[in-house]
């Protein structure tokens, strides 16, 4: 009897995830000790172990770092990570290089949603219009992916990018329209919000993120290995078991979640979603199982650096995290358009 014998690695996750982990978390951990120290009203690290272990109420630096620091850092890692995990899954499922939640319009559709609910029903609280940025998301991408023939195997980049980019301009100006328009309530409630700003969310808007996450993210890893198989054509995919129509399916709602969910939550961002997966496929090279995992890592940490570096470069003011974001990952799109020069996949 023959016995054939393969290396285990081929079947589970390669040997260097677990080093690439062991180095992607603990940067995530600094980055996030540092958004909680870091502001217009500096709280020394020890200050900030002593809130989260002892408490203190009469203590205002621990009221700082409980009510607005701790918030503010776990929204930036929930929505950074949900818009890292929907670009990579839009990425693997039309194996376009600059498929992104931001610059196909997704974000846009799920922001207009938000201002309209807010607007015409009254809704204030992010529990009620949540549901407005995911049915906006859905809508705002199947436009862009029936317009950009995303459906089509061998997907071309230019005319997905210009779908996204016209969509994108125009629910632009109508959230732009609304917000106008709208009352001083409306006006006041979403001015920072259309900008991308963290700050100002208490925990249940992190709790209705975490949540967004859990759900738009564990459906995301389940479709790793159908994502592995989409990456070899329609043909060979369903050949090796894969349904490209369930895969698109699946695909398209994780997005809807993650991206709904996270423009509630901290408004339009953009480049977050284009950035953090080419930076995790780079490292792990075209396995999902670990681009994905990887993707929601560095999702996380590029929205919380551009939120840190806001709050450094106009001290005692901010910028929002979404135009820090939105100005470090310009130069990186303009980088991905010139290496894979737009051809057609």
């Amino acid at each position: 009897m023959i016995r054939c014998s393969v290396p285990r690695h081929r079947y589970g996750l390669p040997r260097r995830a677990h080093s690439v982990f062991a180095v992607a978390l603990p940067v995530l951990a600094v980055l996030m000790a540092a958004s909680i120290a870091i502001g217009s009203r500096p709280v020394p690290l020890a200050e900030v172990a002593q809130a989260l272990i002892a408490y203190d109420p009469s203590n205002d630096l621990h009221l700082v770092v409980r009510t607005l620091r701790v918030p503010r850092s776990l929204l930036g890692v929930t929505a950074g990570a949900a818009l890292g995990l929907a670009g990579a899954v839009m990425q693997a499922v039309t194996r376009n290089p600059l498929a992104e939640p931001g610059l196909l319009g997704v974000n846009a559709g799920a922001a207009v949603a938000v201002v309209l609910s807010a607007s015409a029903l009254g809704l204030t609280s992010m529990t009620d219009y949540m549901w407005f940025g995911i049915l906006g998301a859905g809508f705002a991408g199947a436009a862009v992916f029936v317009l950009g023939r995303a459906h089509v195997s061998g997907t071309d980049p230019v005319r997905l990018v210009l779908a996204g980019a016209g969509l994108s301009v125009l629910l632009g100006a109508a959230t732009a329209f609304v917000i106008l328009n709208a009352g001083l309530d409306i006006l006041d409630s979403f001015r920072a919000w259309s900008a991308g700003a963290l700050e100002g969310r208490g925990m249940t808007v992190v709790q209705v993120m975490a949540i967004a996450l859990i759900a738009g993210g564990g459906l995301s890893l389940m479709l790793a290995p159908d994502l592995n198989a989409l990456a070899l054509g329609h043909e060979t995919g369903a050949a090796l078991g894969m349904s490209p129509r369930r895969t698109w399916a699946f695909a398209c709602a994780a997005v809807m979640v993650l991206c709904g969910v996270a423009t509630a939550a901290a408004g339009p961002i953009g480049f977050v979603g284009l950035v953090a997966p080419h930076v995790a496929r780079a490292i792990s090279g075209p396995d999902n199982r670990l681009i994905l995992p990887l993707s929601a890592i560095f999702g996380a940490a590029i929205l919380l650096m551009a939120d840190i570096i806001g709050r450094i470069i106009a001290r005692p003011d901010e910028i929002a995290a979404g135009i820090v974001a939105t100005l470090l990952g310009g130069p990186f799109f303009i980088y991905v358009v010139r290496r894979f020069r737009l051809a057609r996949l």
